[in-house]
């Protein structure tokens, strides 16, 4: 069985560390034994491999911004842009996400509602409901995110499948093989509340209680099936 390429773009904020890297988040959640997964660190220099031999390809998120350019995320995103047109499925989350869309054409740039973050509802499009990853979820359930900036605008081509009152993009698909969602499907609650206790200081700042928002964090099971989805999906 072709093992799953996760390319990770970044690491879990100090505090996070002991519970593992962003692609052990993914893995676990995506229920994929350790010897179905590569991990290859393209934030930290690892080279990019050849696309041949892997079942499916997911994107990590990173503290980084796409707007940043950095080279190795420019890199990956020719990698990534030559791997969809290819067919090789794909999957990005958050960072990953908003690469994908930048290097199919979209646009990506901070948010103008500023941050999002907790446990935050998404709602479906009716289309997604024809999606191999979305069908059969509820209209409207609860996800875990994290983020300053998003897809303003869509790839080309890209059917939104979510949005809510704070990203008008929250999940997209690009042609039959490419996906990028906003929300981290990966996180548990644990994961999501400490990002808020990490994230205390500039949350007080934008006048947003930490307390309180990790009080209302719950769990999303709806969202953490689409990792699961897309890993029998690319399977096929």
């Amino acid at each position: 069985m072709q093992p799953f390429l996760i390319l990770e773009t970044g690491q879990p904020t100090p505090s996070m560390r002991r519970h593992g890297s962003f692609a052990h988040w993914i893995r676990v959640a995506a229920g994929l034994e350790r010897d179905a997964a590569v991990v290859v660190d393209v934030a930290r220099g690892d080279a990019l491999p050849a696309r041949d031999g892997f079942a499916g390809v997911i994107v990590t998120g990173s503290a980084a911004m796409v707007t940043e350019r950095h080279d190795w995320s420019e890199r990956s995103a020719a990698w990534l842009r030559e791997a969809a047109h290819a067919g090789l499925p794909l999957l990005g989350i958050c960072y990953g996400h908003q690469l994908i869309a930048h290097a199919l054409g979209g646009v990506v740039a901070d948010n103008p509602r500023g941050r999002e973050m907790g446990t935050v509802g998404i709602d479906l499009h009716a289309q997604a409901q024809a999606d191999p990853l979305f069908n059969g979820l509820p209209a409207r359930f609860p996800a875990q995110a994290t983020h300053l900036q998003s897809v303003l605008t869509p790839p080309p081509g890209a059917a939104v499948l979510a949005h809510n009152g704070h990203d008008a993009c929250h999940a997209f698909r690009w042609g039959e093989h490419a996906w990028g969602v906003q929300f981290h499907p990966e996180f548990s609650t644990t994961h999501m509340r400490g990002y808020i206790r990490a994230r205390h200081e500039a949350l007080a700042a934008e006048g947003c209680c930490s307390r309180a928002l990790a009080r209302r964090v719950s769990a999303a099971p709806q969202a953490r099936k689409i990792l699961r989805r897309f890993v029998r999906h690319a399977r096929r």
